[in-house]
This record gives C-alpha cells, structure tokens and sequence, in this order.
C-alpha cells in the first residue's frame, strides 16, 4: 500500500461516504466513489481495495430493505453474472489501469444509449425488450464484467432496473441483495489477483464510520425523492460518471 497524505485521506472519506449512502440512496453515487479511488491508486488495484468498502454498504442496505427485493430478477441474471465475471477475471490480469476505465466509460454510456432509444421505439417493442431473453443474458454479463474489473456495475444495474419500472423502494432493495452476492463471489477472485491483502483490509477499516454514516443519510433522504425525480437523477448521475472514466 503506499503512503497516503491529507488529500488523499479526505478524498478517500468521501468516497466512503457516497459508497453508504449510493447503497441505500441513490445507487448512480457508486460511480463517483470509484472515480475519487481511482484518483488515489491506480483502477485496476482500486478495484481490490473498494471491494471490502462496498461490501460493508451491502450489508447494511440488505438489513434495512430487506422486504423490498424482487427476486426473479435477480435470479434471471445469476448465470450470466457468474459467466461475466470470469470473463472480467481474465481481462483483469492483462489490461493496464487507464484502458480499463476507458473500457467501463464507453460500456456504461452504451447502455444509457439503449435505455434512452427505447422510448422511441414502438409500445410493443418498448414493453417486450426488457423481458427478452437477450436483453437479461447480455444486462447480465456486462454487470459480471463491469464488476470484476472495476466494481462499476452500479450502472448497468441501474439501467436493469430502470428498465424493469422497479418503485425506488424495490430498486434499492433488490440492487442491495443483488451486489451483496456478488461482491462475495468476487473476493477470491480478488484475493487470488492480490488486490486483496491484510494492508487494504486495514486501510478499508478506517473508513467504515464514514460508510455507516452515508447508509443513514441515505435511508433518510430516498424517502423525500419523489419516483419521477429518482429515475431522472439515476440517469444523469450514471451518464456524467460514465463520461467521467473516458475522459
């Protein structure tokens, strides 16, 4: 680990804090926690050290909306997750730190693309595409893939979701339970990459007041935004954290 200063400290308290409170709020926020990390070290050894940090936001999201969770559509997505993961563990030991935000950066605006194309498609076609096989399989592996190799699958989900018309309640929900899994299906994978090692989980502890106290802040704001303002502000906060790994 190297030596970090007050700058770097601060950025990374404040990366905690959007981590808590993207998983019990506004989930698009994630993103911008990954972007203050990656300003710290390098994104492919960020990936590691974020990991135990999101997984902390998980556990408690998953406590407190444990009745909001759609399980169906967590459970269409499992194979395909578990097949993009692996994928994602193979370009993760080759592909160098600034193509893979490139990478993640055009994946995530791709997908914005098709959301937003979708309402000028016909109504039919518009309310079978989210249902489609395909839709869920490729959705699936992009969320695998983009969260192995960069814990940025907070938007992808989001426009799944998004997609499936999910209240806010259920949308946060349903994304805590689902990231949960996840992330502890990839710790090996990171431990066997070491990118996670006893000093990340060291530095990882300091922050965890930080996280707690995002989470409340964010249980206690979701309630005040109306669904119409919720959707709106996932899209334009995924769009600008996209854009914000190309450039």
């Amino acid at each position: 680990m190297p030596e970090f200063g007050v700058l770097e400290i601060s950025m990374g308290l404040l990366a905690s804090l959007l981590i808590g409170f993207s998983k019990t709020g506004i989930s698009a926020l994630g993103m911008f926690s990954i972007v203050l990390i990656t300003q710290i070290i390098p994104a492919r050894e960020a990936s590691g050290l974020i990991l135990p940090m999101l997984i902390a936001g998980d556990l408690i999201a998953v406590t407190y909306y444990r009745r909001n969770v759609v399980w169906k559509y967590i459970l269409s997505l499992a194979p395909w997750v578990l097949g993009g993961i692996v994928i994602g563990y193979f370009v993760l030991a080759s592909i160098d730190s600034p193509q893979l935000k490139t990478l993640l950066g055009i994946l995530i605006l791709s997908l914005l693309l098709i959301h937003v194309g979708k309402g000028f498609l016909d109504e039919k076609t518009s309310s079978s595409l989210p249902e489609s096989i395909w839709f869920s399989s490729s959705m699936g592996i992009l969320a695998g893939f983009a969260t192995m190799v960069g814990n940025a699958a907070g938007s992808v989900m989001a426009i799944y979701l998004l997609a499936k018309g999910l209240p806010k309640n259920e949308f946060v929900g349903t994304g805590a339970w689902f990231f949960l899994l996840v992330n502890l299906i990839k710790v090996p994978f990171s431990v066997h990459l070491g990118l996670i090692t006893i000093d990340t989980i060291a530095f990882n502890l300091w922050f965890l007041p930080t996280i707690v106290i995002g989470a409340i802040v964010g249980i206690k704001i979701l309630p005040m935004i109306p669904q119409k303002h919720f959707q709106h502000i996932i899209l334009v906060l995924t769009s600008i954290g996209a854009i914000r790994l190309i450039v």
